[in-house]
């Protein structure tokens, strides 16, 4: 595609995206079946060009205000700031001063640049580019350490995939990825997982198509860890979306017991069905629930070894996945998110059998989504008692779990993974057991 073209391409994307009124990988997909002519490297092109917008969208709206006249609309000089590729090639259908602002520009943006001698009075907000009210409740949780976590949610995020061991070993795969020319090293805590850099195509991979791996962050497969499901159990994945987790369960369980994946949308478990089909797994039962009372679930009550709740949340720990969320999200919606994240895990732990174990988990960064949810459970549930997520996963052979945990008298209740410390999204968990009656 000519670059004029493909600029053209990237800014009605960029400015279809910053209405915010569906998710942005859901408007990129759209974009993409409404243009199938797109190749591989044109898809790639406007897709991370995109995302860059969303990552610095404040940065680059006050640079955009001191692009020369005649540069075209803002998302057009948007599209310029974030482009992704090489600046000779969006330069070439640049004018002499749009290239001579844009180069002043990029000196700004990677942060040896005088932006005054563009116009432009840059803040705090314009480094961190997060909305006000999400910068302060992460200063005010993490102090000190808000810019390292700040800097990182600007970023793209590498391949994290777990090894399915009920076809491979992870040795076996990483041989077999380096032979396909993908280097990758295992993930530092999880026993399954291994990491590459960037986001190669993997789809048509033998590895790939025959099951032996599945793309999940790193965090996600310790989420997994944490329930222990155990061959012959009876195990509910309450919120089981598109199913990544439930099929690390069913690994673990070695295609054994019943696993039963319920989710109140069709639609995201329909799209689960060809990664189980390539998993290899029979265990697992998908079900579609019209809420969390419904009588699929009532039916099932005091009758579960194991469920995992991973809860509908605002997603803020995804921000370098995901970074439409932190000017989709806002206060009022962490309230009602909130309400039913409560109402779900109650819902949820009617199903465990007494002994039963139970993980609520998210992935957000914000206690009112994480912490305060679980405490109240706790003060309301006595006949479920807290777990040390560090204990449990020190048995789990987890390497240094005490650097992933936070909270109680020993400072390993809960899981808490951040995008600066372990370089996974960022996850909370908490685990409950239910008392013997």
């Amino acid at each position: 595609m000519h670059p004029n073209a493909l600029l053209d391409a990237c800014a009605e994307l960029v400015g279809q995206t910053l209405t915010f009124e569906h998710p942005a990988d859901s408007v990129v997909s759209r974009f993409f079946r409404e243009h199938r002519n797109l190749g591989p490297r044109e898809r790639a092109t406007l897709a991370e060009t995109t995302f860059a917008v969303l990552r610095k969208k404040l940065l680059y709206e006050a640079l955009a205000q001191s692009a020369p006249k005649g540069s075209g609309s803002k998302a057009r000089r948007l599209a310029i700031l974030g482009f992704y590729g090489p600046r000779d090639f969006i330069k070439s259908v640049l004018t002499e001063p749009e290239a001579t602002w844009l180069d002043a520009c990029d000196e700004v943006i990677a942060g040896g640049g005088d932006a005054q001698r563009l116009g432009a009075q840059l803040f705090d907000l314009h480094r961190h580019n997060l909305p006000e009210w999400l910068a302060k409740a992460l200063k005010d949780q993490v102090g000190d350490e808000f810019w390292p976590l700040a800097n990182i949610l600007q970023e793209s995020t590498g391949l994290d995939l777990r090894v399915n061991m009920l076809i491979a070993k992870r040795a076996e795969v990483q041989a077999e990825l380096t032979k396909a020319g993908f280097k990758s090293v295992p993930t530092p805590y999880s026993l399954w997982g291994l990491r590459i850099k960037g986001k190669p195509p993997l789809t048509k991979l033998d590895v790939f198509t025959r099951g032996a791996i599945e793309v999940q962050d790193e965090g996600s497969q310790l989420l997994a860890l944490l329930v222990d499901a155990h061959r012959g159990e009876m195990v509910v994945d309450f919120c089981a979306g598109a199913g990544g987790k439930t099929l690390a369960l069913g690994a673990s369980m070695r295609n054994t017991g019943r696993l039963y994946a319920f989710d109140t949308s069709a639609h995201r478990l329909d799209s689960f069905k060809s990664r189980l089909a390539r998993s290899g797994l029979s265990n697992v039962h998908p079900a579609v629930i019209a809420h969390e009372r419904d009588d699929r679930v009532k039916r099932l009550a005091g009758k579960i070894d194991r469920v995992l709740v991973d809860a509908p949340c605002t997603g803020l720990g995804t921000l370098r996945r995901n970074p439409d969320l932190k000017w989709r999200q806002s206060p009022q919606g962490v309230g009602e998110m909130a309400v039913k994240q409560a109402a779900i895990l109650q819902s949820a732990a009617r199903l465990l059998k007494p002994g039963g174990r139970l993980v609520y988990a998210t992935c957000s960064l914000l206690p009112e989504e994480n912490e305060r949810i679980a405490e109240a459970f706790s003060v309301a549930n006595r006949d479920f008692t807290p777990l040390e997520t560090g204990e449990i996963l020190s048995n789990l052979k987890v390497e240094n779990p005490g650097t992933l945990c936070t909270g109680g008298v020993s400072g390993q209740q809960y899981l808490r993974l951040w995008p600066h410390k372990h370089q996974t999204d960022g996850f909370f968990a908490a685990v409950w057991q239910r008392l013997q009656s």
